[in-house]
């Protein structure tokens, strides 16, 4: 079924006794020509891109627990394509691009809000470096303008503009970043993989490989093994853990990153606003919570869980950047594993073991990329030659020393 308007009206007549499951619930079959571990965002995404731009239909994803329980429904929920290195703004160009067709593309409500993201300077140096940016964006094709501080006092006047430590002296405005709605993407992806063909396999973990004479056969899982002709791992914070099934070390951590939401409370944010003095950015979700995050916990950590020293960081953040916020209650957090790589970058690229392919490291970047990394995966996994804007995520780059570090923190992961 598409859904529209008049469908919904003619549900709402009848009541609503019309609609069905978005998805299948099929049992594995014995062989498919590609199964993807991972039914995130990343991995549904993959799966349907296989389907609906190289035609193929034999197509597995194999989650672990629920669709929507990992870290595509557990994160701040931003899209934006405000990069600097020529090894990422291209692809994340190509992601915000897709983001502004998706719910036409996969006829679903994604609620795409491209309500702008301000990065905040309070520095002579941070205002040259967001200039820099600002122009590397534009040369990609993305947008960005530099506002000083009435530019911002206008957007929002509420913010702590003479704060004598880091007074506010202006900000890097990307118009088309914004919001999405986290889990209606592994919805909308699921529905349409499933429309096209993809079994959706859920409850079904990887517990190892058929690898013999360097070449993958297939996946074993927790519901027998599943045998392929090309595997793809897409599992983000348990990255390490699944790749060493196939006797593989990655040249990453997993660490445990925060979110926060508040009570509801009416309209204040109109856009997205990331403090330039600490780790901290807020948005407002359609229901009048503040959803807000910060830095990641800084140990090594597969819970999705995190502790109280971070909440502490991060609301100190915030009633610096916002005073009033000390007035409001938290009312949840949550908990994702992040696979931070050496460099802050990710990995899209086929392994040494013939037939079996990685996307992965995507440290803070894994939602907004969603739809790019899909598609790039998806590039990969049928032709074998890493997509256009994806060339510089190889795992050769550590060797090779062509590093792509934005933040420029080194090779150290939990910096990143």
């Amino acid at each position: 079924m598409r859904y529209s308007g008049i469908r919904v009206i003619k549900e709402a007549l009848s009541g609503h006794k019309g609609w069905g499951p978005l998805w299948r619930d099929p049992e594995p079959k014995p062989h498919y020509d590609f199964v993807i571990i991972g039914g995130g965002g990343h991995g549904l995404a993959t799966a349907y891109y296989l389907a609906r731009e190289f035609g193929e239909s034999r197509i597995a994803v194999l989650e672990r627990g629920w669709i929507g329980g990992g870290n595509v429904g557990r994160n701040t929920t931003i899209i934006r394509s405000n990069y600097l290195l020529d090894g990422n703004e291209p692809f994340y160009e190509f992601s915000l691009k897709l983001w502004e067709g998706l719910e036409q593309d996969f006829n679903f409500n994604a609620m795409v809000s491209q309500r702008g993201i301000l990065n905040l300077v309070h520095t002579d140096a941070q205002r040259d470096a967001a200039r820099r940016r600002g122009n590397a964006m534009i040369l990609n094709g993305s947008d960005a303008e530099l506002l000083d501080t009435e530019g911002v006092r206008k957007l929002y006047p509420f913010l702590n503009f003479d704060n004598a430590r880091f007074p506010i002296k202006g900000g890097l405005l990307h118009r088309r970043g914004g919001t999405v709605r986290h889990d209606a993407v592994a919805w909308g992806y699921a529905r349409g993989a499933d429309q096209r063909g993809v079994d959706i396999i859920q409850n079904c973990e990887a517990t190892g490989f058929k690898i013999e004479d360097g070449k993958c056969l297939g996946v074993e899982t927790t519901r027998g093994f599943i045998g392929a002709g090309q595997v793809g791992v897409s599992v983000a914070g348990s990255s390490s853990r699944v790749m060493a099934l196939a006797g593989m070390r990655l040249p990453m951590e997993s660490h445990v990153l925060q979110a926060f939401v508040s009570e509801g409370l009416k309209p204040v944010l109109p856009g997205v606003i990331t403090y330039g003095a600490g780790h901290f950015y807020c948005s407002q979700s359609d229901k009048g919570g503040l959803v807000f995050g910060g830095d990641i916990d800084g140990y090594n950590s597969y819970a999705q869980r995190g502790n109280l020293p971070v909440i502490e960081d991060v609301a100190e953040g915030g009633i610096s950047l916002i005073p009033a916020l000390g007035r409001v209650r938290l009312l949840r957090a949550w908990g994702g594993i992040m696979d931070m790589s050496m460099d802050g970058s990710p990995i899209i690229d086929n392994t040494h073991i013939e037939g079996l392919s990685f996307n992965g490291g995507w440290c803070y970047g894994g939602f907004k990329a969603t739809p790019a990394a899909g598609w790039c995966f998806a590039h990969l996994l049928k032709t074998g030659q890493p997509h256009e804007t994806a060339t510089a995520y190889r795992f050769d780059r550590f060797r090779r020393g062509y590093m792509i570090d934005e933040k420029g923190q080194g090779a150290q992961p939990n910096l990143h």
